[in-house]
């Protein structure tokens, strides 16, 4: 689950090989708002119904080949907009199999990313920023190391595998 950044699918392939990439659902939708606040500003009516056949009917169904054609048939007279158009149509069409949010469905994986921040905020943030606390890199993963563990049941097999290491 990511954002789309590079470095993340970099660190999957390093990581996790093999595993299935999914866009988070909200950044996807981010990206075609942000191009539908260039196409239509200050006309959030036009906005919408712009978005209601991009998202709800191309994206959220997972048509991303007829939303790529779609994109790329959008005109303006406007450089920067053209250079929006070009970026996002780039963005969905490396994407394409990453944002096929239906299938996902599907196959009953997360598609949007809340749970795991949530995930994260819970483990780390409440550990970690109490009232006071200042942490190095090494504490930090001494700490976390122990309570990802406990909560993943794999708590005797952390203390055994740093006992024979």
């Amino acid at each position: 689950m990511g954002d789309s950044a590079e470095w993340i699918w970099n660190v999957a392939d390093r990581h996790f090989a093999g595993v299935v990439r999914v866009v988070d659902l909200y950044h996807a939708r981010q990206h075609l708002w942000h191009l539908a606040g260039r196409l239509h500003p200050n006309d959030s009516g036009k906005q919408q119904s712009w978005m209601k056949v991009h998202q709800k009917w191309l994206l959220d169904e997972g048509k991303i080949e007829k939303l790529v054609l779609s994109l790329r048939s959008t005109q303006s007279t406007k450089t920067e907009v053209l250079e929006k158009i070009l970026t996002e149509t780039d963005y969905f069409e490396r994407n394409a199999e990453r944002v096929r949010h239906p299938k996902f469905r599907r196959q009953h994986p997360f598609i949007g990313a809340g749970v795991i921040e949530a995930g994260c905020k819970t483990l780390i943030g409440s550990r970690l920023k109490q009232s006071g606390m200042f942490w190095t890199v090494r504490g930090v993963n001494a700490i976390i190391a122990p309570c990802r563990c406990y909560l993943n049941g794999r708590f005797e097999s952390h203390w055994e595998n740093r006992r024979t290491a």
